[in-house]
């Protein structure tokens, strides 16, 4: 089934078992989820990130569990390293159906105190490792006018919010080659899910996010099981869109019919809050 050509445009994803499934950023947070989840669902997976041990400690998992899984050890940000991953994932399995761009990270920075080299990098793996692996994928995909491809990008990728100029960046830049494509390739067979979470309680939040994250924010942390329930709900429903919690959207539309009210609302939650917050820990003192 992971290979067999189809004649009409699927949306939906029925069932995993039989399709090959790659993640990358697969050791840990909600790529490993995905990963466990897919191949509980019957998938095989080809798993993507630069740790090797725990990637081959996903796998050995998997395979005890009666599923297929092939560690990859790769430097998303550098061609050479994708184009390798991805010629062993396909001489492995014979075709990607499912690929998820997941891997990524961030920090919280004003822009003047971030260094220019981590910016640079952050825009290699965030955005040119997802264009790495979706270029290279995708002709297989277009000949078997079947795929899917999804986009972890974030509702930073859709609001730009101060001290994380850097990540946004990034990840609009992936949430418009998203859009793009799923224009573009929805006649080819290939259907593109978007996904944009907002504060996921995993690894991706350090120590330095975490105390510069606005209060409101940390309040709203949302467990990573229940995110990646929603992507394969989204996935078997073949939506386009996902932004996770639900309620975050209503601020797309509030952005965009009234944008000025918008942005000080953004300016009040996040330099606002951390004003605040040094002007109350100057009175405790």
């Amino acid at each position: 089934m992971g290979s067999e050509p189809s004649e009409a445009y699927v949306s939906r994803i029925a069932s995993y078992k039989g399709l090959t499934a790659l993640v990358t950023g697969a050791s840990s947070g909600i790529g490993r989820l995905l990963a466990l989840r897919f191949s509980h669902e019957g998938a095989r997976v080809a798993l993507v990130a630069r740790r090797a041990a725990e990637l081959e400690s996903l796998a050995a998992g998997i395979r005890a569990a009666g599923s297929e899984a092939l560690a990859l050890p790769c430097d998303v940000s550098d061609l050479v390293s994708v184009e390798q991953a991805c010629t062993q994932a396909i001489a492995r399995f014979g075709a990607i159906d499912l690929l998820v761009n997941n891997a990524g990270y961030g920090h919280h920075r004003a822009f003047l105190e971030w260094d220019l080299a981590d910016m640079e990098r952050m825009m290699r793996v965030n955005y040119l490792g997802t264009l790495y692996f979706t270029r290279l994928l995708l002709p297989q995909m277009v000949e078997h006018r079947r795929g899917w491809i999804v986009f972890m990008a974030s509702v930073a990728g859709r609001i730009g919010t101060p001290e994380e100029a850097a990540y946004a960046a990034t990840k609009f830049a992936m949430v418009g080659l998203a859009e793009a494509l799923s224009i573009e390739l929805e006649d080819a067979g290939i259907h593109v899910l978007t996904v944009c979470p907002g504060v996921i309680r995993t690894p991706f939040f350090d120590a330095e996010a975490l105390e510069r994250m606005p209060p409101v924010a940390r309040r709203r942390f949302v467990e990573p099981e229940k995110l990646v329930e929603a992507i394969l709900k989204a996935l078997a429903r073949g939506k386009r869109e996902l932004t996770y919690p639900r309620s975050i959207s209503v601020a797309y539309l509030v952005k965009a019919l009234a944008p000025g009210f918008m942005r000080t609302q953004v300016k009040r939650a996040t330099l606002g809050a951390r004003s605040r917050g040094r002007t109350a820990a100057g009175r405790v003192r």
